[in-house]
């Protein structure tokens, strides 16, 4: 594979239940765990189910980091997808353990990129030439 990044899919269980459905408080965690992996933050969106769950992604410049929360299994659900190499998605992972007080969470760790029959890392933002964007129909 033609690696461009790494994708930590987590699972936090026995979380402050509480916590997971405060939307507000949740965007502030994510995000904070996004600037502490040293990635770049562009944009986020969250949003509160009814009743109670909270969903959300911060877009960084190196990908994204989402989480979905079922408070009532004390449950959250977290992606950490991160390409290059300057930015730890573990210092992410770490803190959101923390902030979430996670009894306990299991980490997979997926490397993305290009099928290719062997393993390289490659730069994610290679030179090259400019994208064509698609003729506006109309």
């Amino acid at each position: 594979m033609k690696i461009l990044g790494r994708h930590l899919i987590v699972e936090l269980a026995d979380c402050d239940r509480a916590m997971l459905d405060d939307v507000a408080l949740m965007e502030q965690h994510l995000t904070e765990a996004a600037r502490l992996s040293g990635a770049t933050i562009v944009r986020s969106v969250f949003h509160r189910y009814n009743p109670q769950g909270v969903s959300g992604v911060v877009v960084i410049a190196e990908s994204h980091v989402s989480l979905h929360t079922w408070p009532e299994y004390g449950y959250a659900a977290v992606d950490f997808f991160t390409c290059g190499n300057s930015v730890d998605p573990y210092k992410a992972h770490d803190y959101l353990r923390e902030k979430l007080r996670a009894g306990s969470a299991q980490i997979r760790e997926l490397k993305r990129g290009i099928p290719s029959p062997t393993d390289e890392t490659i730069d994610h933002k290679p030179a090259t030439q400019p994208l064509r964007r698609a003729a506006s129909a109309g």
